[in-house]
């Protein structure tokens, strides 16, 4: 079954797009719930038509959660809207009061590309209690701090990234576009890293991505830190491709390579 449409969000104040996949039956068994999330130019469909994830899902007896969040990077907007609190929040409530799903946290998983691996960093990492496995491909923004003080803040953010994502990161930071610590996915894996509730991680990235460098480091960083952590890299770029068949393998870390501990 395929689900796409919208409802209305008190944290976003207006309706937004979502789109829901659940296959298979299983009785009255409570459904395991993934979360989706999407890239910087994309929206919550994307999953469903540039993926074989219909194919993919009927394996697992979970129900697949897409939220639209425009080009937010999952924050809560300086100026704009609370879209990580639409996300970690308000969007689980309304699922669960929605669907058979299991609230608990061994049911639940998030998982993104691009824009959205850096989301599914940050939900994961700021609510370690609410996810059992966190994947991440090809993530953008992971050293954040450094990143900023390349660019002097806004003083030189235009020239080194373009206007559009000039004005995305002005609506989320401020004008002055300044450092946010909860922004920051580096900053939140060393605070997590003192508690003992914390999610599983599988991050993965092409080789010819322009972002693979930073991809890898921060798995070691991750690693360093004493968190169950994987990474794979292959073949592959910034694309859908890569993007489809790193989903099917971490579907697979997620629901069998874990089975022992289900």
């Amino acid at each position: 079954m395929i689900l796409r449409g919208n409802l209305f969000s008190e944290k976003l104040e207006m309706e937004t797009g979502i789109s829901i996949l659940c296959n298979g039956n299983h009785g009255n068994e409570p459904y395991k719930i993934v979360y989706l999330l999407h890239g910087l130019c994309g929206r919550s469909g994307d999953w469903l038509d540039y993926t074989m994830l219909p194919t993919y899902a009927l394996n697992y007896n979970a129900i697949f959660v897409m939220p639209n969040v425009a080009r937010s990077f999952y924050s809560n907007m300086k100026f704009g809207s609370n879209y990580f609190s639409y996300v970690t929040e308000e969007l689980p409530q309304i699922c669960q009061k929605t669907f058979n799903i299991s609230a608990k946290k061994e049911n639940t998983y998030i998982i993104g590309a691009s824009m959205g691996g850096y989301g599914a960093l940050k939900c994961a990492l700021t609510k370690p209690k609410n996810y059992r496995v966190c994947c991440a491909f090809s993530s953008p923004c992971l050293f954040m701090k450094e990143d900023l003080e390349r660019s002097n803040g806004a003083k030189n953010f235009k020239e080194m990234y373009g206007e559009t994502l000039f004005k995305d990161f002005q609506a989320i930071f401020g004008e002055d576009i300044s450092y946010n610590k909860k922004e920051d996915v580096l900053e939140l894996a060393h605070n997590s890293a003192k508690l003992h509730e914390r999610p599983k991680f599988y991050l993965s990235c092409g080789k010819d991505d322009f972002f693979y460098k930073d991809n890898y480091r921060y798995y070691e960083i991750l690693k360093n830190l004493n968190y169950d952590a994987t990474f794979e890299e292959a073949e592959g770029n910034h694309n859908w491709e890569f993007f489809d068949r790193t989903l099917k393998k971490s579907l697979e870390f997620c629901f069998q390579k874990n089975k022992s501990i289900e």
